[in-house]
C-alpha cells in the first residue's frame, strides 16, 4: 500500500531564519507541499544548495541536504543524481550563486538533461553579501556595487534555458503559491532536467522589484498564467490575448480590430518545436504580458540515464565487476 505523505513530512524542526516578509519563507512552505503531492519519501529525496540566502533552504527540509559551496550546486546535484539515480535531487540557487559563479555548472546541466529540479530564486540582487548587483540585474541598476547604475545587460534566465536546449522551463512568482505548487510537481514529475524560475522578492536590498506583476492594481495586465491545451488569455476582464502576428506573438483585445476568441493562441508546452514557446518565455511584462506556468516540458534522454545504461553494458560486454576487475583484465596500468 503506497504511503501518503503531507508537507509536514519534509518539514523539520528548525525555524527559517530569513527575513521577515522575505519571498524565500512561501517558496519554502510551496516546495514542502508539492513534495507531499509527488509523494517520493524524505529518505529517497535530497535537496543541494550553493550559497547565498536561499541556499539555506535544505536546513529546513527533513530529507536529505547539502549546502555546498559558491555556484557549486548544479555539480554536486549532477554528481549525486548520477550516482544514486534512484534519488529525487532538488537543486536550491539565487541568481547570482546559480548564474555567475555557477553559470557554467548550470548551463551544462542543461545540456545533459540530467534528471535534476533547479529552483531558480531570482530578485535581481545579492541579498546574503548586503545588495550587490547580480548577474539579472537590469542595465542602470544602481546598488552598492554600481553607484551610479550598472554598464551590463542582464541573463534573461529563460533564454539561457533555451540556449542549452534546456527540456523544461517553468516561472511563478513568489506570491503565487497555487501557480509554484503547480509547477514543482510538474518539474518533479518531468524526466529530466527542469527549471523553475520564481521571480522572489527582497524586502530589505531590492523591495517591489517584481511589484508590477505581484501588485493586485497591476499584475492581471501584465502576467498571463499558461495552462496546457487552453487559449492563452489575460487581463482584469479576461479579454485579453496572444495571437500570432508574421513571425512574433501580438496581445489583442478579444472583440476589437477584427479579433476574436478563435484567433487566440492554444498553449503547448509539448510541442518539440520550441518557437513559441522561446517567444512566450521572453515576454517581460510591458509590450507582452510575463508569462508564468509551465512554459515547456518535453521528453528527452537524460544523463544519469544513459550512464547507467553505459556502464552495465560495458560491465557485461568486458566482464568487470570492479574497478580491481578492470584493471587486472586490461593491464592498463603503469608506475611513478
Amino acid at each position: 500500500m503506497a504511503t501518503t505523505y503531507t508537507s509536514a513530512n519534509y518539514k523539520n524542526e528548525q525555524g527559517a531564519r530569513w527575513c521577515p516578509g522575505c519571498g524565500d519563507h512561501a517558496i519554502l512552505n510551496t516546495l514542502q507541499k508539492a513534495m507531499a503531492e509527488v509523494g517520493v519519501a524524505p529518505h529517497n529525496t535530497a535537496v543541494i544548495s550553493g550559497i547565498g540566502c536561499s541556499s539555506r533552504l535544505p536546513y529546513y527540509m527533513n530529507t536529505y541536504g547539502m549546502h555546498t559551496i559558491h555556484g557549486r550546486a548544479a555539480a554536486i546535484a549532477t554528481g549525486l543524481k548520477t550516482a544514486r539515480p534512484d534519488l529525487m535531487v532538488w537543486q536550491v540557487s539565487g541568481d547570482g550563486d546559480g548564474l555567475a559563479i555557477g553559470g557554467n555548472h548550470f548551463i551544462h546541466a542543461l545540456r545533459r538533461n540530467i534528471d535534476i529540479n533547479i529552483l531558480l530564486f531570482n530578485n535581481k540582487i545579492y541579498g546574503l553579501t548586503k545588495g550587490q548587483y547580480s548577474p539579472t540585474s537590469d542595465r542602470g541598476f544602481v546598488s552598492k556595487s554600481s553607484p551610479y547604475g550598472t554598464t551590463e545587460d542582464p541573463f534573461i534566465p529563460a533564454e539561457l534555458v533555451f540556449g542549452c536546449r534546456g527540456k523544461f522551463f517553468a516561472r511563478s512568482l513568489d506570491v503565487s503559491l497555487d501557480i509554484s505548487k503547480e509547477i514543482m510537481v510538474a518539474a518533479a514529475r518531468h524526466k529530466g532536467a527542469a527549471v523553475v524560475e520564481i521571480l522572489q522578492n527582497c524586502v530589505i536590498f531590492n523591495q517591489g522589484i517584481h511589484s508590477l506583476f505581484t501588485d493586485k492594481e497591476t499584475r492581471e495586465d501584465h502576467v498571463i498564467h499558461l495552462v496546457a491545451g487552453e487559449k492563452m488569455i489575460f487581463g482584469k476582464d479576461k479579454n485579453k490575448g496572444l495571437v500570432q502576428d508574421g513571425f512574433t506573438l501580438k496581445a489583442v483585445t478579444i472583440g476589437e480590430d477584427g479579433y476574436t476568441l478563435d484567433d487566440v493562441l492554444v498553449h503547448d508546452p509539448h510541442s518539440e518545436n520550441d518557437t513559441v514557446q522561446r517567444e512566450l518565455a521572453l515576454m517581460d511584462g510591458l509590450n507582452l504580458p510575463l508569462a508564468i506556468g509551465v512554459i515547456r516540458d518535453v521528453e528527452g534522454p537524460t544523463y544519469e540515464t544513459d550512464v547507467e545504461n553505459q556502464v552495465s553494458e560495458i560491465k557485461a560486454k568486458k566482464g568487470f565487476n570492479s574497478l580491481r576487475d578492470m584493471i587486472l583484465k586490461t593491464h592498463e596500468t603503469w608506475g611513478v
